[in-house]
């Protein structure tokens, strides 16, 4: 205490002591501001020091409450991500997967299309090839009527030419007995 009186003795003896101003000295002016504050926290704070100790030990259950549910949510925000990750790599894979399998199937599809487009152009050429003979054969045939009937005006001109009545009627006759011939034989 003498300690504290002797500050403010000494107060008195500064060289500007006889007139107000604003003292500079902050290490002589901290312990005096100090030791005011505190002695007025404590005699007016006697009362509400309890109060002051409930709100605060309040305070800190409020705030590790909190710090608790934020570390909660937080490892449960680590949980999902964890999770999300997880399903992230497998639709990847998955996807992957499923490009590997389409290419494959394009690819397989591809080969599939061009070996049908070879089967049916094959089986177009044949078609061309069997119309071409069935053409061929048809003309062949127009070409042997035209040339049998040719040969048979040519045969009936000639016949015309060498018959006579009398020949003709026996070659009718000839062939009446042949036909009654084989009307026997089949009865």
């Amino acid at each position: 205490m003498k300690n504290v009186t002797d500050s403010f003795v000494s107060l008195g003896h500064w060289p500007s002591a006889g007139s107000f101003g604003f003292n500079t000295d902050i290490l002589a002016t901290n312990p005096i501001n100090l030791s005011v504050v505190l002695g007025v926290l404590i005699f007016f704070g006697k009362g509400n020091l309890l109060s002051l100790n409930d709100l605060l030990d309040n305070r800190k259950n409020r705030i590790l409450t909190t710090i608790r549910n934020s570390e909660e949510l937080r490892e449960g925000a680590i949980e999902q991500l964890e999770k999300a990750r997880d399903r992230l790599r497998k639709m990847e894979i998955e996807a992957d997967q499923f490009r590997v399998n389409g290419y494959s199937e394009i690819e397989q599809e591809k080969l599939n299309l061009i070996n049908s487009t070879y089967k049916i152009l094959e089986q177009l050429e044949n078609y061309k090839n069997e119309t071409i003979y069935f053409e061929q054969q048809k003309a062949l045939n127009q070409v042997r009527l035209r040339v049998f009937q040719q040969a048979l005006q040519g045969a009936l001109g000639a016949l015309n030419s060498c018959l006579t009545n009398e020949l003709h009627l026996r070659t009718i006759s000839a062939n009446i007995g042949m036909f009654e011939a084989m009307k026997e034989i089949t009865d």
